[in-house]
């Protein structure tokens, strides 16, 4: 049996040049890497890896797989992934297949202490899954990799006392762009979000169903995520730009319904209804209910009297 090695932690981006076997980079926080210029990982306890930086690639012509927690997907044509520091990617590739495209890696502590820190948190593929990548227009592609070379030159300048603003300036407008093209990536799918929807809905009917379902409490937003094969926060985002609403307001709103319908069709008692659709307190309840329909749960069933 294969013995599996843990994922080896590169903790700078110099180490990581060492083990891309290039040139130091040019500032130890932040650099900008040609897919062209390297090889893949050849050692086996590289094959899965997390990184302590930021990583934002575009890889073109790239045949194999990408493992991302325990799935795999297979790739055969350009996409754009974000990986947060931490995460663990595990990367199995054909190692004489040349790979075109970039490389962005950007230490925490380069952007610590400026906006682009704190706007780090709305970026939310970052937390997005492998197969969840941006796939861009032609246009959109060109755009990018006009912002990424000028951040590669800046790096490739001489260094002086403005070129931290200018690179972070430059990540953030490519960023928020990165933004732009995921909605409209959710907007061109809008029919694979009305499927999405559907398929919400019938999990979220089939778990109020469920004979057993006040054993397992309320549904999460990591619960569907993980029946549908999506990150939990991609899952919320597609349904946004779908519906207007994240994912936890459509489990609201089926509870909601759900417990419109008992209310009016029985008489178990407020606390009753409340452990049967999964709560542990009676009180978190009734006040979700009132916040969602102005009414108690008392004066909702009083109303059909």
């Amino acid at each position: 049996m294969k013995n599996h090695l843990p994922p080896y932690q590169i903790r700078s981006i110099s180490e990581l040049h060492r083990i891309l076997e290039i040139p130091g980079p040019q500032h130890p926080l932040v650099s900008l890497i040609d897919f062209e210029k390297i090889r893949c990982f050849s050692e086996e306890k590289y094959r899965s890896v997390s990184y302590n930086f930021y990583c934002i690639a575009i890889k073109k012509n790239f045949e194999g797989k990408i493992k991302y927690g325990q799935n795999d997907y297979d790739f055969d044509e350009g996409l754009m992934t974000f990986f947060a520091p931490g995460q663990v990617i595990t990367t199995e590739i054909n190692y004489d297949k040349v790979i075109s495209g970039w490389w962005l890696v950007v230490h925490p502590d380069f952007i610590r202490g400026t906006s682009l820190a704190l706007k780090m948190g709305n970026y939310g593929f970052f937390s997005y899954a492998v197969h969840e990548a941006l796939h861009l227009s032609i246009a959109e592609e060109s755009f990018l990799e006009d912002l990424i070379f000028k951040i590669g030159k800046e790096l490739n300048s001489a260094l002086d006392s403005f070129s931290q603003d200018v690179v972070i300036s430059y990540m953030e407008l490519f960023l928020n762009y990165c933004n732009r093209f995921y909605h409209r990536q959710f907007i061109t799918r809008k029919q694979g979000g009305n499927d999405l929807l559907s398929k919400v809905e019938l999990l979220l009917i089939n778990y109020y169903s469920a004979e057993e379902q006040s054993q397992q409490g309320l549904p999460t937003v990591q619960y569907l995520a993980k029946q549908l094969n999506f990150s939990s926060k991609y899952l919320s985002d597609m349904l946004k730009a779908t519906t207007g609403q994240t994912t936890q307001q459509h489990i609201h709103a089926k509870l909601i319904e759900k417990a419109e319908e008992i209310l009016t069709t029985t008489n178990l008692s407020v606390s009753e209804i409340a452990y049967r659709l999964g709560f542990e307190h009676p009180q978190s309840f009734s006040k979700l209910f009132k916040s969602k329909t102005d009414l108690s749960p008392l004066e909702y069933r009083q109303s059909f009297m």
